[in-house]
């Protein structure tokens, strides 16, 4: 059996803005087609009924033509979010590994997203020096930013 990643999914409240954010800060690429996407098939597989969303895949920096992307749609009615916590149970952020962690924190909060908390730089036993910070895009999911040196 083989398995590979493929993608992370993120509901956005306004699509085109959260992927214009990841391309604009990150490097993320488009990937088209635009897709808007709705039927029973897509209710039952999602779980929601009548489920419709439109939005792309941003292919992710270092991994080339074939590497995973970031999926980003807006359901034509989304569920409210909770507050932006770091400890809060589920997947809580996406990581970046940056060769500058402060000037890439600057370029997330110049496009709308926010600090979430200090930068640090600590010596992780066994793996090295580790620079990093939360930060957040502008729809409050986190982003670590990581820097090894």
């Amino acid at each position: 059996m083989t398995t590979k990643f493929k993608h992370t999914h993120i509901v956005a409240a306004d699509w085109r803005r959260l992927a214009r954010f990841y391309e604009e800060v990150f490097g993320c690429v488009s990937v088209p087609p635009e897709r808007i996407l709705s039927g029973e098939w897509l209710s039952k597989g999602t779980g929601v009924a009548n489920a419709q969303f439109s939005g792309m895949h941003l292919r992710l920096p270092g991994y080339g033509e074939e590497g995973p992307t970031l999926e980003i749609y807006q359901y034509s009615e989304n569920l409210p979010r909770s507050p932006t916590v770091a400890n809060r149970e589920g997947i809580r952020h996406l990581a970046f590994e940056v060769d500058a962690v402060e000037q890439t924190l600057a370029r997330i909060l110049r496009h709308g997203g926010r600090k979430v908390g200090e930068i640090v730089t600590a010596e992780v036993e066994g793996t090295g020096l580790l620079t990093f910070v939360y930060g957040a895009d502008p729809e409050g999911n986190i982003i670590e930013l990581q820097a090894w040196g």
